[in-house]
């Protein structure tokens, strides 16, 4: 049997646990995946419906699907972080990244619509990088 890890939303409401072994990684560039994470990318894992299951907060859970461009945000309603959800076909899970509370195991990361990825995303000499908020 695999590992299990585990994730939540940030207010930890919403908790659920899967093996740790992911089918695929997709780090998406789309506008569409900006607009859903507010960021300048999603990081999506696939994994298996049939080792996925929630813990606690399934209640707290809001689904959004989109009716004309085929894809699915689902969130918790107290604090609005994404939450994993089954894809249309029931075939996969798709588990936010940041929500997990470990590190994934997966077998390669793929970087999609990458021709759309935003320029300000790019390193500049001009940047400054901080352990956490500058002082």
């Amino acid at each position: 049997m695999l590992e299990l890890i585990s994730g939540k939303c940030l207010c930890g409401r919403v908790k659920f646990e899967l093996e740790n072994q992911f089918k695929q990684f997709y780090i998406c560039h789309c506008e569409q995946c900006r607009k859903t994470t507010g960021s300048a990318f999603a990081a999506n894992l696939f994994g298996s419906p049939e080792q996925f299951h929630f813990t606690s907060g399934a209640s707290k859970i809001k689904r959004f699907d989109h009716d004309k461009r085929g894809f699915t945000k689902a969130f918790c309603t107290e604090c609005g972080s994404g939450i994993p959800y089954l894809n249309s076909t029931g075939e996969a899970v798709i588990v936010p990244a940041g929500s997990l509370d470990a590190e994934p195991q997966y077998n390669t990361k793929n970087f999609i619509f990458h021709s759309e990825k935003i320029s300000w995303l790019e390193k500049d000499e001009k940047d400054s990088y901080f352990d956490g908020f500058p002082t």
